[in-house]
């Protein structure tokens, strides 16, 4: 059966403040352009390269979510609790049905993907092509 580990604090920290400083970058970037074409540029490589980071995480953290509840037949499992009353039973089914159904996994997928080829598309036309 699937156990994955839980990160430690640290490697949370990592993942969140990675994206936070990738989105504050992206955002900086308008103001930055119009002093330096340079620090433009590092702002756009490193808020890019977080972006790569972040959103394969995302991605893992949304799978292991899905191959959980899968595995584990969870999401039938919560019909037979007797602790819990109707509507907190709902509220887990709901759960359980977002994380399988949602579309966050092809977002991180899709932001990574366009992130690493606008990566490899801008050190080849920044550096390579000149």
């Amino acid at each position: 059966m699937f156990k994955p580990k839980i990160h430690s604090n640290a490697v949370r920290l990592f993942f969140f403040w990675t994206g936070i400083l990738a989105t504050f970058l992206y955002r900086a970037i308008v103001v930055v352009n119009n002093y330096s074409k340079f620090w433009a540029q590092m702002f756009w490589y490193v808020g890019t390269i977080g972006f790569i980071i972040y959103f394969a995480h995302r991605y893992q953290i949304s799978q292991n979510r899905a191959k959980l509840i899968k595995e584990y037949n969870l999401d039938q499992k919560i019909k037979g609790l007797k602790e819990l009353n109707p509507d907190e039973k709902d509220a887990i089914k709901y759960i359980f049905a977002t994380l399988q159904s949602s579309k966050e996994k092809w977002n991180s997928i899709f932001i990574f993907v366009s992130s690493a080829v606008a990566l490899v598309l801008g050190f080849y036309l920044d550096f390579i092509r000149k």
